[in-house]
């Protein structure tokens, strides 16, 4: 058992909530996060575009669409910005400023596939309260994207403009007015210190 709390939220193991997986590979504790140099693997829940809410169960490792009042739960704003997924092996408790899940990355490019693991660049992460409660996001860019060549938020803002806007303004109010608020972006060297905490706490007995 890790630190972090093991809280599962309602999901159906039936086929339409569950995306299946041959391998039986768990999602959390079984890939590697070989985070090094910027780069670290992610797994995406949710690929960019669409709206469908479905994350990593921490119980069984598989992704699962997440239900409210037992109907999949769909974001009721435009679809995700970019491939929304977790850094596996890392868990943000409550007790350091987290919410007891995976440490949540956007990764920005091309839609990925859901459950596909991606090499990605971390370029900085977005600071966010989600009803008084830390909720962090790395912010970070695929391999095939046209994004590929930036190293820094600083740098997106300056040969993309508006992208970190559109961030910012999507996860400020995708769950509604004065739910999430942003507190701005931080630099890679920020990122590095919140996936180095998080990887920490995922280790701890």
């Amino acid at each position: 058992m890790h630190s972090c709390d093991n809280e599962v939220r309602e999901v159906s193991t039936s086929n339409k909530y569950t995306q299946q997986n041959k391998s039986q590979i768990n999602l959390l504790s079984d890939i590697n996060p070989d985070f090094e140099n910027g780069f670290v693997n992610a797994v995406v829940e949710i690929p960019s575009g669409t709206a469908e809410k479905w994350e990593v169960n921490k119980a069984s490792g598989q992704v699962s669409w997440e239900k409210r009042n037992n109907v999949g739960r769909v974001v009721n704003y435009l679809g995700y910005p970019g491939n929304y997924g977790m850094i596996p092996q890392t868990c943000l408790n409550k007790e350091n400023g987290g919410d007891g899940d995976p440490l949540d990355i956007v990764v920005l490019g091309p839609p990925l596939e859901r459950g596909t693991v991606v090499r990605a660049k971390i370029i900085g992460i977005l600071y966010l309260l989600d009803n008084g409660e830390q909720d962090h996001k790395l912010i970070a860019v695929a391999p095939n994207s046209p994004l590929y060549n930036i190293n820094s938020i600083a740098e997106l803002n300056q040969k993309y403009i508006g992208i970190s806007r559109i961030l910012e303004i999507w996860f400020s109010n995708y769950k509604g007015p004065k739910n999430m608020i942003s507190n701005g972006f931080g630099n890679l060297n920020h990122a590095t210190e919140i996936l180095n905490l998080a990887l920490d706490l995922y280790n701890l007995k």
